[in-house]
């Protein structure tokens, strides 16, 4: 009977410490999605599937990156049909990161900037939402996963099942999408103009 006892005590804890992840899966299922009702139904199904693979999880192991990694698994698996990448996507040759770095250094000089923005993502959020949105499923989840969540490359790495330099590859062309998508709003609104 201890036994029992002690098991079930573990099972309680870990479904607790799983829960506390849960807005943040939310969060990232309402970007996949666009749907909230769809983002709910994803939830749903991956917490269904965490009580039923608890224990094939690793004690000591990154529970939130296997929540995601669940999270992931379950939407393709559920929204497979609804997936479609393009074939080939052209670059241009615009320097790296050119706006996120512009954006940067008007927020740290600008005083009406710098109140309280704690990311570029946040400084035109409807606009960048968009954006990211409109990005190939493969290239919006790294964005999510390591500028929304904030999570490492090799955190990253493990939900995708990638290497990390694929991560990495990623992120940045997924970057360099979303400059080229923001440019134009960037630019109407006088953020890209010289001092």
């Amino acid at each position: 009977m201890g036994e029992s006892a002690g098991k079930e005590d573990k099972t309680r804890e870990f479904e607790s410490a799983a829960l506390e992840h849960i807005d943040s899966l939310f969060n990232v299922g309402m970007r996949m999605t666009g749907n909230r009702e769809a983002a709910e139904d994803l939830v749903q199904e991956t917490y269904l599937k965490v009580h039923r693979f608890s224990h094939t999880f690793k004690e000591g192991s990154n529970l939130k990156a296997w929540l995601f990694k669940i999270l992931r698994n379950t939407f393709i698996n559920t929204f497979r049909k609804k997936i479609r990448e393009p074939k080939e996507i052209h670059y241009n040759d615009a320097e790296d990161l050119y706006l996120f770095n512009k954006i940067k250094t008007a927020k740290e000089s600008d005083d009406h900037l710098s109140g309280g923005i704690t990311n570029v993502y946040e400084f035109f959020e409807d606009e960048v939402t968009n954006a990211i949105n409109k990005l190939p499923l493969a290239f919006k989840e790294v964005v999510l996963y390591s500028d929304i969540e904030e999570l490492s490359y090799e955190e990253i790495s493990e939900i995708i099942g990638c290497p990390i330099g694929t991560v990495k590859s990623r992120l940045f062309r997924a970057r360099r999408l979303l400059q080229k998508s923001l440019w134009n709003y960037a630019n109407e609104r006088g953020y890209l103009k010289e001092k």
